[in-house]
């Protein structure tokens, strides 16, 4: 074994906890054993939820002390943002300019959610036809919360999660994704290091149809909050019953370039972020349109721009495109392409893919049928199709099992007022790609890209119980 393969605890009731069963984590690019995480068993799963749950009925976590800690894990994260920074790129993939990006967001998510501990206060309810009474509400937290997390976004999804759950003053248990549970462990750290409450940050390792599944079963836990697959989402819903879930799930998500946007900035915008982390972003561009006018034009641009990414290594900083998660993921993106391209799809570039690399596609006369189309790709690949008039846009975008976030360069003003109307998603994006995120901003799909939505005062919303108080003034 080398001798700088990191090795993690897992963090139990306030104790790093060594198990004998470990999951090994790879290098992406080089495939190089990177760091060893040790494995929850039924035991020390239950153990985290009973320490969460003697949290929450035990120990208070005032809402001052709230933003103490999330502030000082803010600090910490950008303290540590080189350290941080390297583990994603070398455990998840992700090019290290990427990289710090995620670490500087996660760091302003913190803060976010910081700030929302001073606004969670109830109302004063008038009291109309009502008598001899004073209504009100008040805020309490829900109780024990499970954050399940993806690969993609190792830490700021992370965080997209944890941090309105300790601003609502819940104790929170997360379950990482085993392929990118180094970054997920070294938060836990720093958690542990800003002074949050004994029992309010767990973090078990293992398989989601083990340790996963058990926490599901588990009916001490209120809340869980889930990214990842559709039919994941459907499983947990189906679970866990009447308790509550914020699902953020699969996307297609497309961008409508409209003859009348700026179609040079558009193509070189679209040739970033279609693949941006290899195309393993939920919002990530997988269906362009453009009108037919401008076709030619936007081709033209954005193919010299895709033929300007340089492909490779993660860590070095020119890097746009690294490798995808694992090789089975790269296999089965390619013989996506290959089915496309039987089918009639044409590839304009790309198609390759070495090892777990697979280099940016771009696909042309795709049809309704084909996976490339209608399935959530999560892989460099984008399909560019023309269209006549931006109703039939509209129709193309909104043919879709998901809907999650579209994107719409346009100069026309009524269009912008009119468009989110008319589109099924959760976010329209006027003049920027469907790839855009502000971590402040509410953030979450219709149809098959969940329910509920991230950002953390709208999460916070949902990780709070609104209890309705009456005095009877006369009584």
């Amino acid at each position: 074994m080398q001798s700088n393969v990191i090795k993690k605890k897992i963090l139990i009731n306030d104790q790093w906890v060594e198990t004998d069963e470990t999951h090994k984590i790879y290098n992406k690019y080089t495939g190089e054993l990177f760091s060893e995480v040790s494995v929850a068993n039924e035991e020390l799963v239950n153990q985290a939820v009973e320490a969460a749950v003697y949290a929450h009925k035990r120990t208070p976590f005032a809402p001052d002390y709230r933003y103490d800690v999330l502030m000082r894990v803010s600090e910490l994260l950008r303290e540590n943002s080189d350290e941080f920074a390297r583990i994603i790129a070398e455990e998840g993939g992700k090019p290290i300019t990427d990289a710090k990006v995620e670490v500087s967001r996660s760091a302003s998510t913190f803060q976010i959610a910081a700030d929302e501990t001073k606004k969670l206060v109830g109302e004063i309810i008038p009291n109309y036809n009502v008598q001899g009474r004073f209504l009100y509400t008040v805020k309490k937290p829900v109780g024990v919360v499970v954050a399940i997390t993806p690969f993609n976004f190792p830490l700021n999804l992370v965080v997209h999660k944890v941090a309105p759950a300790l601003a609502a003053g819940n104790p929170v248990i997360i379950k990482p994704a085993s392929e990118t549970a180094t970054i997920a462990i070294k938060l836990c750290e720093l958690l542990e290091k800003a002074g949050v409450p004994k029992g309010y940050v767990q973090c078990v390792v293992g398989s989601g149809g083990v340790v996963g599944e058990q926490l599901l079963q588990d009916e001490r836990v209120a809340h869980y909050t889930f990214t990842g697959s559709p039919a994941i989402g459907r499983h947990i819903q189906k679970t866990i019953g009447l308790r509550k879930a914020t699902l953020e799930l699969g996307s297609n998500s497309a961008t409508i370039v409209h003859s009348d946007g700026d179609v040079e900035k558009a193509a070189a915008k679209l040739a970033k972020m279609a693949f941006a982390h290899a195309g393993q972003i939920c919002i990530s561009v997988q269906r362009i349109y453009v009108q037919q006018s401008v076709k030619e034009q936007f081709l033209e641009k954005f193919l010299h721009e895709v033929s300007l990414l340089k492909v490779g290594d993660p860590l070095n900083p020119e890097t746009n495109v690294g490798p995808m998660i694992n090789e089975k993921e790269a296999k089965r993106i390619e013989q996506w392409v290959i089915e496309a391209k039987e089918a009639g799809a044409e590839i304009l570039t790309g198609g390759r893919r070495e090892g777990s690399v697979f280099y940016p596609t771009v696909l042309m006369n795709v049809k309704k049928g084909m996976k490339v189309s209608d399935e959530e790709v999560f892989a460099p690949v984008v399909t560019v199709s023309g269209y006549e008039t931006i109703e039939e846009a509209i129709e193309l975008v909104n043919d879709s099992k998901y809907g999650l976030q579209a994107g719409v360069y346009t100069s026309d003003l009524n269009l912008s007022y009119k468009i989110p109307y008319l589109l099924d998603v959760g976010g329209v994006i006027i003049n920027d790609t469907c790839c855009f995120r502000a971590d402040q901003m509410p953030y979450g799909g219709v149809k098959d890209s969940g329910n509920g939505k991230e950002g953390p005062a709208y999460a916070i919303q949902e990780l709070v119980e609104t209890v309705t108080v009456v005095v009877n003034l006369e009584g």
